[in-house]
């Protein structure tokens, strides 16, 4: 009985004159050829270490820190864990990366903008801007940022004020809520509010494809994020106790503070990333063809409507992919917060490292959580980059 074709294609398939079979074959030996690699430096990097009497292991991360960490998203003392000291540091890394890839992207996007502007002073601002900052070696700007805010400021006891702002050479102290439950259904009303703007976008956009109606993309939003918190506020009773600051006799007291350490690592790595950001803005811009402009200005759209509705928009699919690489650097380069004191991931594992002598595990620990925070980064920004891109029919 003479075999189908497609049995025939089936078992060649999986014969080595497939050409797909080969490379599954070469594949799985390169990586079993890089684990077996991995497994006799680990089994000799820890016969070498019990030859010498030190210790391995990851078991010091249940044992009690005994140091103290002088700047905390949550609570912390020196009785607690090795692990939690661990996460003090990651939290503290994560609060300078997401805050900083903020206000990289608005300054950055702002800067690149600006570059277009008509007007010769800001064009000129903006590229002293890029040229001046992208040039300094990141690490002396923090070490810049950081001797401003602890040698020009004044003491804590002779604060500069502003409202109910305290900025002195201790950090800067502001009011925080005294948090009730009005305070979260506050936020579950901000998720809502979010969401409605998400949904409304999508509803002016397919009403502008299909009338060329354009509805509005700024007022309404802003006054459904708005509304959605404040609907909340009122609905939990209208919370509004707040722990202010107050000069105290030789501090500030009260309220909530950042340190000068946390000011010097977000405005240094915030403004350096921005000088890259606003280039790759510029370069995106400049990417798409300039009919666009000829037709947006044909349609009557003034140069902030061409901008916002028609450049930028375009723009997006050639200015996400190296955005990306500036978010990774960013969050990256917050490993050197270190050098001014400021108690990231890095500068907790120094201190595990010299109290414990464990120094493979802590930078293993180390390359782990940096690496999973990258990797996480480079798929949102994936996502969104597949959003933005043309579909093809």
């Amino acid at each position: 009985m003479t075999p189908s074709p497609l049995s025939t294609k089936t078992k060649l398939k999986w014969s080595w004159r497939s050409k797909t079979f080969r490379g599954f074959i070469y594949q799985v030996t390169g990586v079993s050829i890089v684990l077996l690699a991995l497994y006799i430096l680990t089994q000799n990097t820890l016969a070498n270490m019990a030859t010498r009497g030190i210790q391995s292991g990851f078991d010091f991360l249940s044992a009690t820190a005994g140091f103290d960490i002088g700047e905390s998203v949550i609570p912390y003392d020196s009785r607690e864990t090795y692990w939690k000291a661990f996460l003090i540091g990651l939290l503290n890394t994560l609060r300078v990366a997401i805050l900083g890839i903020i206000l990289t992207t608005v300054l950055g996007t702002l800067i690149g903008v600006g570059k277009f502007s008509r007007n010769a002073l800001i064009r000129g601002v903006c590229t002293v801007y890029v040229e001046f900052f992208r040039n300094i070696p990141v690490l002396i700007q923090l070490l810049i940022w950081y001797l401003l805010l602890t040698e020009l400021l004044p003491n804590s006891w002779e604060p500069w004020k502003f409202g109910n702002f305290f900025l002195s050479k201790g950090g800067l102290n502001f009011p925080e809520p005294i948090w009730v439950t009005g305070h979260l259904i506050a936020l579950v009303g901000l998720g809502v509010s979010v969401l409605a703007v998400i949904l409304y976008k999508r509803q002016t956009l397919k009403k502008f494809e299909a009338t060329g109606k354009l509805s509005s993309t700024i007022l309404v939003p802003l006054l459904i994020l708005i509304a959605g918190p404040f609907i909340g506020w009122v609905l939990g009773g209208t919370p509004s106790a707040m722990n202010a600051p107050h000069k105290g006799e030789f501090a500030i007291e009260g309220g909530a503070a950042v340190t000068p350490e946390f000011l010097a690592v977000l405005l240094g790595l915030s403004i350096y990333t921005a000088a890259f950001v606003a280039e790759v803005v510029r370069a995106g811009i400049q990417s798409v063809s300039t009919g666009q402009g000829e037709a947006a200005a044909a349609l009557g759209l003034n140069k902030t409507l061409e901008m916002r509705l028609i450049l930028l928009p375009q723009a997006l699919r050639v200015i996400i992919p190296p955005l990306s690489n500036q978010y990774l650097n960013l969050t990256k380069n917050s490993s050197l917060a270190v050098a001014i004191g400021y108690p990231d991931l890095v500068s907790i594992s120094n201190t595990a490292m010299n109290q414990t002598g464990r120094a493979v595990e802590c930078i293993a620990i180390v390359m782990v959580i940096y690496l999973c925070t990258s990797l996480a980064t480079a798929a949102l920004m994936n996502w969104y980059n597949n959003r933005t891109a043309i579909q093809e029919r």
